[in-house]
């Protein structure tokens, strides 16, 4: 029978279908076990049955904005690039309409542009004034705003007209996105349908990147048009408009070859060697922390991120120096910086090669954020529901052994939680772990047995990411059941804390005696060996009493006098056990603070070893 629910989903059968085998089963009396079983298979192949279904939408989405870059690329006739977005957009998204608005710099206001399912001549004829409807709103706001009522949002001035050609085309839901050239918005992306209904945020950022693709192609469109002009301009100088000819035609086969790479499956390395290769000199790709992805231009200095900043905020090519500069940035965050050394180069392709990777990296980043959602359910589930059926089975999936030794590691901080959460998931993904993002914290779950070295490791890189100081504590965990290593290591971060080591990493080992109050297996055996096993092996081989001074000296006030008279032997030979005990322990183990550990674990190491736990 278990059989069946995988034929169904071979053949992508409908949710309703996989009831057949548990219906059949009963019809032929199988016993309530079998039926339980066949339940929890059914639930299991409609999860998967979902998940497939999620990864196809998204499969198609990424079709679709590849097949978009490839129009750009071989642009020729603007009208059919944007009608080619509007049909996708209504598609993609499901919608009965979708639309797109240019702004009128000459009226101050935006008019259709584009439509695709519309009915009405009046709603295609129509003009938003700036903040006026939706549209209008989002056109003045550069931000995306979504209605699932139209005519019951108050967030949007009203219009008759507007509303009235609205009420004409039967909208109901409605959703828009800016259409932006660095930070000058020309126009606005719709999508609405004639019912009620929610717009989820995959939508919205997939609404953006086809908003992003239009921009892309108006520009084009500008670029080709000043071609034109310039030659009509300087048709006297044929040389000159040669020269700007190969220059286009440079660009567009850079744009055809950078194109080219990312539908093969290039990566930010390969887009950066085809523009090394057209433009020349030495190219390097920066992270949004400034961080190198590839390539290397030297030492660079403030003014380089200054610049960079300037290229975010103008929308073009900055030059310093021999340096050419462009950047990009995703919602006044910045995604990427491509510095060029060298002489002049076509700072348009600099520009299409930053916007290529600027691309990529927001694919990678979904695909980091989609994997990282699931990496963190799995962890919740291991700490909230310990037990659970599944659990080593979703682990398997996503190539975590949970048999093998692991490290649970809940760091405490105050910095961006989204750059917290994002750096954890990116940090399990390399390592073959977990990773969830909590208020205040994030929880890994990573393969390794040092806890305290995981621990100082972690706190360490993602205080370097965050710019405050990580508190990580640290605890091992072996099999599935991690609640008891997370409520330890949340204790030794904690005590971090409170100890003023914030910003540091420890596990129960590292914090001494403090460990046996925050550790919930409470070593002590561990602890009296770490503390004072030379001094107790010295003795059980020799036959000495290096303890038993060591314990009178302490006694006595620290006073070898004293502790001669308490022990009823020479004063020089409490001195010679005294720098014995001193090269076994090694330098500092006067000190206060080892002097107190020292003085617990000798207390300790009274009670006999029968008392000790």
């Amino acid at each position: 029978m278990v059989r069946r629910f995988l034929e169904l989903l071979a053949r992508e059968a409908s949710a309703v279908e996989f009831e057949g085998p548990i219906i059949q089963a009963r019809a032929e009396g199988a016993d309530p076990a079998t039926i339980e079983e066949l339940e929890k298979a059914k639930v299991e192949a409609l999860k998967v049955r979902a998940l497939l279904r999620r990864r196809a939408r998204r499969e198609a989405e990424l079709s679709a904005l590849y097949d978009t870059a490839g129009d750009l690329a071989a642009l020729r006739d603007l009208d059919a690039v944007l009608e080619a977005i509007v049909r996708r957009a209504r598609q993609l998204l499901a919608a009965d309409i979708a639309y797109l608005t240019l702004h009128d710099p000459e009226q101050g206001d935006t008019y259709m542009r584009v439509t695709d399912g519309s009915i009405s001549a009046k709603f295609r004829a129509l003009r938003l004034a700036m903040g006026a409807g939706l549209g209008g709103l989002v056109a003045q706001t550069a931000v995306p705003y979504a209605t699932a009522d139209y005519f019951a949002d108050a967030r949007f001035r009203h219009k008759e007209h507007i509303d009235e050609a609205v009420e004409e085309e039967g909208l109901v839901a409605i959703l828009g996105v800016p259409l932006r050239l660095g930070q000058r918005v020309i126009g606005v992306l719709l999508a609405a349908n004639r019912s009620a209904r929610p717009f989820h945020q995959e939508e919205v950022s997939l609404l953006a990147s086809l908003a992003a693709h239009a921009a892309i192609a108006i520009d084009n469109a500008r670029l080709l048009q000043e071609t034109r002009n310039a030659l009509e301009e300087l048709s006297h100088a044929h040389r000159t408009a040669r020269a700007h000819g190969e220059a286009v035609e440079r660009a567009a086969l850079a744009h055809d070859r950078m194109t080219s790479v990312v539908l093969r499956g290039g990566g930010i390395e390969d887009v950066a060697a085809v523009a090394t290769d057209v433009l020349g000199g030495s190219l390097a790709v920066l992270d949004d922390l400034g961080k190198p992805i590839t390539g290397d231009v030297g030492e660079l200095d403030a003014g380089v991120f200054d610049a960079a900043q300037a290229s975010r905020a103008l929308g073009r090519t900055v030059r310093r120096g021999d340096l050419l500069i462009a950047s990009v940035d995703v919602g006044g965050e910045p995604l990427c910086t491509l510095i060029l050394r060298g002489d002049d180069a076509d700072e348009r392709i600099l520009e299409r090669a930053a916007l290529v990777c600027a691309l990529l990296l927001l694919f990678r980043r979904s695909v980091a954020e989609a994997e990282g959602r699931v990496r963190g359910e799995l962890l919740d589930d291991l700490i909230a529901r310990p037990g659970s059926p599944g659990l080593v089975d979703r682990a398997r999936r996503l190539g975590v052994d949970l048999g093998a030794p692991h490290v649970l590691v809940v760091v405490r901080h105050d910095g961006q939680r989204e750059r917290a959460a994002f750096w954890a998931s990116s940090q399990a993904a390399m390592r073959h772990g977990l990773a969830a993002g909590r208020a205040g914290e994030v929880v890994l779950l990573l393969p390794g047995e040092n806890a305290g070295a995981v621990a100082q490791r972690v706190a360490a890189e993602l205080s370097a990411s965050l710019h405050v100081p990580a508190t990580a504590g640290a605890s091992r965990v072996s099999g599935p059941d991690v609640a008891e290593a997370y409520r330890e290591a949340r204790r030794c971060a904690e005590a971090l804390v409170a100890l003023g080591r914030a910003g540091d990493g420890a596990s129960p080992a590292e914090l001494g005696f403090v460990g046996l109050l925050v550790g919930d297996g409470r070593d002590v055996r561990g602890f009296v060996h770490t503390v004072l096993g030379p001094v107790i092996d010295y003795d059980a081989r020799r036959g000495t009493a290096l303890a038993e001074t060591l314990a009178a000296y302490f006694g006595s006030g620290a006073s070898p006098s004293r502790t001669a008279e308490a022990m009823h032997i020479h004063v020089n030979t409490v001195t010679q056990r005294l720098d014995r005990i001193g090269k076994l322990l090694g330098d500092g183990w006067l000190e206060p603070e080892r002097a107190l550990e020292i003085q617990l674990a000798l207390r300790l190491h009274r009670l006999g070893h029968t008392s000790i736990p």
